[in-house]
C-alpha cells in the first residue's frame, strides 16, 4: 500500500460516493493516484485469479488481498462487470508484453522451432496466462463472460501467437505452416492444463520433443521418420 494515506483507503462513505439521485457508486477519477491503485487491484486480480481460479476470486477477495476497504473498491469498480471490463484487457496487455519479450530473445545458434515452442510453454505457466485461462473455463458456462472474452481471444490468436510465433520459426505463411504453428500452439495449451497423474516430467518431456519433430517436418526441417524415435 502506497506510504502516503489515501484518501480513498481511508474513507469508505467517500469512495462509495454516490451520483445525485443516489442510485449508482460513482466511478473512480483519473487521477495518478487513481490510476496506481486501480492498477494494483487489476495486478492482484489477475494473480488471484491465476492461484484461486475466476469464481473463488471475488471482488471482495480481491479487495482485501490489494489492502483495500470494501468503500474504495466499490468507487473503482463498483460491480463484477466493471472489474471485468478492465481485467480482460489488462490480463490481455501482458501476456502480449510477455510474447514479445520472448520473441525477441532467440538465443545465438538455437533452432528456431525448439526456441519457439520452449518459450510459449514456459509462457503458458506465468500468471498472465494462467489467469486468462481460468477466465476462458469459466466462460464455458457464462455467456456474458464468454463474450467479453472473444475480442482478446481474436486479438491474441492474429497478433501474438501467429505473428510473433511466425517471426521466431521463420516459417512460411501457407496452410501447411499454419498448422505447424496451431499443432504446437493447441498441444501446449492442453497439456498445460491437464492432470498427469503419473511421471508428469517424463510425459511433458516426450510430448514436448514429439511436438517439435511434428513442427520442423511440416516445416519442411524433417521427415516423416524423424516423428519419433
Amino acid at each position: 500500500m502506497d506510504a502516503t494515506p489515501d484518501r480513498l483507503l481511508q474513507e469508505p462513505e467517500g469512495d462509495a460516493a454516490v451520483d445525485a439521485g443516489g442510485d449508482s457508486p460513482r466511478l473512480a477519477g483519473d487521477s495518478p493516484k487513481s490510476r496506481r491503485t486501480r492498477a494494483r487491484i487489476l495486478g492482484v486480480a489477475m494473480r488471484l485469479f491465476a492461484e484461486q481460479g475466476y469464481h473463488p476470486a471475488t471482488n471482495a477477495v480481491i479487495a482485501e488481498a490489494a489492502g483495500l476497504t470494501r468503500g474504495a473498491m466499490l468507487y473503482h469498480f463498483p460491480t463484477r462487470e466493471a472489474l471485468l471490463e478492465a481485467a480482460i484487457p489488462f490480463i490481455q496487455a501482458e501476456r502480449a508484453r510477455s510474447f514479445e519479450r520472448v520473441a525477441h530473445q532467440m538465443p545465438t545458434g538455437a533452432d528456431r522451432t525448439d526456441h519457439a515452442i520452449d518459450s510459449y510453454w514456459r509462457l503458458l505457466h506465468e500468471p498472465a496466462f494462467v489467469a486468462f485461462g481460468e477466465l476462458e473455463a469459466a466462460a464455458r458456462t457464462d455467456e456474458r463472460l464468454r463474450a467479453r472474452l472473444r475480442d482478446a481471444q481474436a486479438a491474441f490468436d492474429k497478433a501474438q501467437v501467429t505473428e510473433h510465433m511466425f517471426e521466431m520459426v521463420q516459417a512460411g505463411a501457407g496452410p501447411r505452416f499454419q498448422a505447424s504453428r496451431d499443432l504446437a500452439r493447441f498441444v501446449l495449451e492442453g497439456l498445460a492444463r491437464a492432470h498427469l497423474a503419473y511421471d508428469a516430467d517424463g510425459r511433458t518431456e516426450r510430448v514436448l520433443s514429439v511436438v517439435k519433430r511434428a513442427a520442423r517436418m511440416l516445416n519442411r526441417k524433417g521427415s516423416v521418420a524423424d516423428l519419433w524415435d
